[in-house]
């Protein structure tokens, strides 16, 4: 007797499983749909992102190459554009190189490839607080002690600083 019960409770879960997945048949086709175009347009935008990276980065070594070589030309707007671009890796190197290679004479223009890299690309707080150091020793030489204090400001400011004892000597920022 046990046994013909465990039968027809066996029957009547299956049953009631059928009729789950034919009652909601449209929903979870629907559900499965929408769960695999997810995960392709993450795997996509994944590739975008990968095929973007490599290109900036082939964009960065060329140009480095192309002045090495000798060849001058073009090389400030393919490294401003690699700036423009806001890449965390790229982005900085490309800015880097103009300075130390002296490409561009006009601070005002390094400047506002210094303000993209800080407010408009996405960095570490630690790298970005870097940057923020090295515009204030960029613009050292051409400007007073208030403006060098107003560009180290976020620096001041930010909570590792607070935690840390800082104090600022001759535009600098030192921590103890």
């Amino acid at each position: 007797m046990d046994e013909d019960i465990a039968i027809i409770n066996s029957n009547t879960r299956n049953q009631r499983i059928k009729d789950f997945f034919i009652k909601n048949k449209k929903f979870l086709i629907s559900a499965l749909i929408f769960l695999l175009l997810i995960l392709l347009g993450f795997y996509s935008y994944q590739i975008y992102q990968d095929r973007n990276k490599i290109k900036i980065s082939d964009k960065y070594n060329s140009s480095i190459i192309k002045h090495k070589n000798g060849d001058n030309s073009g090389i400030v707007l393919a490294m401003q554009e690699i700036v423009e671009n806001k890449d965390p890796t790229y982005s900085p190197l490309a800015l880097y190189y103009l300075i130390d290679n002296e490409l561009v004479s006009d601070k005002n223009q390094i400047n506002s490839l210094f303000d993209i890299l800080i407010k408009k690309t996405s960095l570490d707080s630690e790298i970005k607080y870097l940057i923020i150091y090295k515009k204030a020793l960029y613009n050292a030489d051409t400007i007073n002690e208030g403006q060098i204090l107003e560009i180290l400001n976020p620096i001041i400011n930010s909570k590792k600083c607070l935690e840390v004892s800082c104090f600022i000597f001759g535009g600098r920022v030192f921590l103890l």
